[in-house]
């Protein structure tokens, strides 16, 4: 009698071993229900992402761990090995990310764009930028004038003062910063006069207002996509926050926001 109860702890003792050996593999592959999501976005598109993030939470059943900053450095950061499950970035950084195998193929998808404007200190008087020759006036005029050189406008606002003629003029004044937010807050604290970049950059940020966006030929629009890390653990959540973000229920926000939804 003794023995059998002795064979049947034995069974028992195995079983649960075996048992908790299985929960505890499993639990150390298979990431937990309700793991944060990680996304890396880009500056241009965080209003937008901000605002949409609730709703995006509540449409997945999963927390956003997000970091905004320019989509060259969080390309970098990327390229150095940083986790992530969903990258918002410029275009061009994602198809990029892709080629490198960062990104996994197929899963690149395309979000917004937006245009380029000029802001300035709120309650400043607003300079005139309608036209070529206005902007032209406007930027030679200008005491200072601040951009993010690791911007994704930052090609696009030199090729603009070459194309206008002032490169050389405006060049002693031009403070270039980048650290994401900083030209705009220099602007805000009224240590540069005017600031070049992504609408949405200019529109929501504190202390700032627009006073219009680029005119005719001198407008260049910077694309958005979505692309889901080749590593993620994460992969079907991901792949349900950019059905979201590019569905029309994330329109209107995104509109409202700056960028025109693709």
């Amino acid at each position: 009698m003794k023995a059998n109860r002795f064979r049947l702890s034995t069974i028992l003792a195995t079983t649960l071993a075996v048992t908790l050996g299985f929960i505890f593999l499993f639990a150390r592959k298979a990431p937990a229900q309700g793991a944060e999501l990680r996304v890396l976005t880009s500056d241009g598109m965080k209003p937008a992402v901000e605002e949409l993030a609730p709703q995006v939470e509540h449409s997945i059943g999963r927390k956003l761990a997000t970091e905004f900053d320019a989509s060259k450095t969080l390309r970098d950061k990327v390229q150095s090995g940083a986790p992530f499950d969903v990258a918002i970035l410029t275009s061009d950084v994602i198809d990029d990310l892709v080629k490198q195998g960062k990104i996994a193929v197929g899963t690149s998808t395309e979000v917004a764009r937006t245009g380029m404007g000029v802001g300035i200190r709120a309650g400043a008087p607003k300079p005139d930028i309608s036209t070529p020759e206005a902007l032209k006036r406007t930027l030679v005029k200008a005491k200072s004038i601040t951009f993010n050189p690791s911007g994704a406008s930052a090609a696009h606002i030199n090729a603009m003062f070459e194309r206008l003629g002032i490169a050389d003029a405006v060049k002693s004044k031009l403070i270039l910063d980048p650290v994401a937010g900083a030209p705009q807050k220099d602007v805000a604290d009224g240590k540069a006069e005017l600031v070049i970049t992504l609408i949405p950059e200019i529109k929501f940020f504190p202390g700032v207002e627009l006073a219009g966006p680029l005119p005719g030929d001198f407008q260049s629009y910077i694309s958005f996509s979505a692309g889901i890390a080749s590593n993620s653990h994460n992969a079907d959540a991901a792949r349900a926050l950019i059905k979201f973000i590019t569905s029309p229920a994330a329109s209107t926000t995104l509109k409202a926001k700056g960028v025109e939804p693709r």
